[in-house]
């Protein structure tokens, strides 16, 4: 501990003794006991989750905290651009647009990484069909099937710019320079090449072989960026002639 801090401080970095936690991670599936960590013989705590750069990093690898922190993120935007999203003088048109520039990319935030799964993806899709029907008054209640009040407001769903997103992060890490570090999403086995009873964790490497599935795309595509950014972006819902 004392040699790294010692490196920090020599480039100008001041470490704060009473500020600093530290965070083991157990991605593989076995959180394992380590030793305690000492810094100038005052102990350092341990915590279960760490916030960096606006993302939430948990011990176990899950994300759910993260979605937690951007479906609330999402709502303080949303509520911040209420005056716009909840005026009935406003067009539909109009409010779909600031949905789009304010609320859904603070949602998006940091999901180019995300191993999805399904429940996780419906808690998503579920608090912004929230959003929009409120800000065009509709309810449940209402009995309007989702698709028709996208197209009033021109929104697209969620997981399909979430798989847009994931996609286009992906092309660019196909795209990198070969001298670049190496930064492949892969399955972490447990010490021994054994892993825990039960279902491996979701990677991000199996979603975005889904992704390509389903949008028909190869990995070599991704060389070409033109091609690539035409056939994953997503247009969004436009409203019928009728």
């Amino acid at each position: 501990m004392t040699g790294w801090r010692h490196t920090l401080e020599a480039r100008g970095f001041q470490l704060s003794r009473s500020k600093t936690e530290y965070l083991h991670c157990g991605f593989s599936g076995r959180i394992e006991e380590g030793g305690e960590i000492n810094l100038d013989g005052r102990m350092i705590p341990k915590i279960a989750k760490f916030k960096y750069l606006g993302s939430i990093i948990q011990q176990n690898g899950d994300i759910d905290e993260d979605i937690s922190q951007r479906i609330r993120v999402g709502w303080q935007n949303w509520k911040s651009a209420s005056g716009v999203l909840c005026d009935k003088r406003v067009p539909l048109g109009l409010k779909g647009k600031v949905y789009r520039m304010v609320v859904r990319p603070a949602v998006l935030y940091g999901s180019e990484c995300w191993p999805l799964k399904k429940t996780q993806a419906q808690r998503l899709m579920v608090a912004e069909m929230r959003m929009i029907r409120w800000m065009c008054g509709f309810t449940r209640l209402d009995r309007i099937r989702n698709e028709v009040i996208r197209s009033l407001a021109e929104v697209a769903p969620i997981e399909e710019k979430l798989r847009e997103t994931r996609l286009r992060w992906f092309g660019h890490v196909k795209r990198r320079s070969v001298a670049a570090p190496v930064r492949r999403c892969e399955m972490i086995v447990p010490p021994g090449g054994k892993r825990g009873r039960g279902r491996p964790k979701k990677c991000l490497e199996e979603v975005v072989r889904e992704d390509l599935r389903v949008t028909g795309l190869s990995e070599d595509m991704a060389q070409d960026r033109r091609l690539w950014r035409d056939r994953i972006k997503v247009s969004e819902c436009r409203r019928s002639a009728a």
